[in-house]
């Protein structure tokens, strides 16, 4: 829980700034345009650096890295109350890019190597809240502390936060540590290490299975609204992330027991895209916009539970997780401009079929993965027998 709690923080470096994004324009408009990298610095970090993460993580130690992780964010927030000139905001920013790099890579990691082999899924699919559950507490609290204080409030209130959970995190036991002898750093041993990662049908398989996630579930949030039905618009779009938050908790986790992450994985990924592709058929139904945010949440929890279940190494967990990082920071870039360019070419259709696409791109990939896992693991067999 202590865990999950610094994950929190990791995705209110996100959350406090998007929150109050109207109101920093007051403070940063003569910039114009350029402010929105203060939101979308921190995905430009993790697209660069993700894999990097998981292979620095994994050399320094899961809890140093997120004890320092967790103190860096802590100092950026709080220098960032001071209202710096831009380019120093922007410098913050960066920083914060990495913090949040290194919490997300190393808090997950670290959890399941705490926990009893049979709760990683349970433990996985708390973890996958994580975002949602920011972003709604940074909206109904940190919005309104800014209305009523200023916006300094907001980044000092992240601040203190951070620093308590640091404090928190400080006095609990390291996990076991894995001595096994690790290749140097090197610009080749990073580039070994994403071709290795991603041609991995069990350490990259999440990871590639993210990409299509984020990429629709932004496209969601960001641009389905103006078409749901007229009247409905406000409730959904309130509704679509506590909807996805509770399904991963309870259906999700409850799949993810019964049949694995991988078979929920797929069967969610199926189950969005037919779900979308109802919209054609009833354009704007608030029903299937919630039923497709239930959809959501049992791929949210399948994918970080699939993280464990597919790889038992500690080392290939984090980078595991640290290329999960990348390619849902790559989603979340490309989705917003490349789906608006679908509704500007098709209409409300275009969105609807390019998020399909996406959805039934991760099912796809992850049956995909799974062939090719057990044309492998045949092969190794074939191979121990002879």
């Amino acid at each position: 829980m202590l865990l999950w709690l610094a994950g929190l923080g990791a995705a209110a470096q996100y959350a406090k700034v998007s929150a109050i994004y109207d109101l920093l324009q007051d403070t940063y408009g003569s910039v114009g345009a350029a402010l929105g990298f203060a939101v979308s610095l921190v995905g430009v970090v993790g697209v660069l650096l993700g894999v990097v993460s998981g292979i620095i993580v994994a050399r320094v130690r899961y809890r140093t890295a997120i004890l320092w992780a967790l103190w860096i964010g802590a100092g950026a927030s709080a220098f960032q109350a001071t209202l710096p000139e831009f380019w120093l905001f922007l410098l913050s920013r960066a920083l914060e890019g990495v913090s949040h790099l290194a919490i997300v890579v190393a808090a997950p990691t670290l959890m399941t190597a705490l926990c009893a082999p049979r709760h990683t899924g349970p433990v996985m699919t708390l973890w996958s809240t994580f975002f949602g559950v920011a972003f709604a507490i940074v909206v109904f609290a940190g919005r309104p502390l800014v209305e009523g204080n200023g916006v300094p409030s907001i980044f000092l209130a992240h601040a203190a936060y951070l620093a308590l959970i640091a404090i928190a995190v400080s006095v609990l036991p390291p996990a076991a540590r894995d001595d096994a002898r690790m290749e140097p750093l090197s610009t080749s041993e990073f580039i070994r290490q994403h071709i290795a990662i991603y041609t991995s049908p069990w350490v990259g398989a999440p990871a590639i299975g993210w990409l299509f996630f984020a990429f629709g579930s932004i496209g969601i949030l960001t641009l389905l609204r103006p078409f749901v039905a007229p009247g409905w618009q406000e409730l959904v779009m309130v509704a679509i992330p506590l909807v996805s938050i509770v399904s991963a908790l309870t259906l999700g986790m409850w799949l993810v027991h019964r049949q694995g992450a991988v078979w929920t994985a797929q069967v969610g990924f199926l189950m969005c895209g037919a779900l979308v592709l109802g919209l054609l058929l009833v354009p704007g139904s608030p029903v299937i916009c919630l039923l497709l945010a239930t959809a959501m949440g049992c791929v949210q929890a399948a994918s970080f539970a699939a993280v464990p279940e597919l790889n038992s190494e500690t080392e290939a967990r984090a980078l595991g997780h640290g290329a999960m990082a990348q390619t849902g920071n790559l989603g979340n870039l490309v989705s917003p401009p490349l789906l608006a360019l679908a509704i500007e070419m098709m209409g409300g259709p275009g969105l609807i079929v390019g998020l399909a696409l996406a959805f039934l791109l991760g099912a796809f990939s992850q049956v995909a993965l799974e062939r090719r896992r057990n044309g492998l693991t045949a092969l190794y067999k074939s191979a121990d027998e002879r």
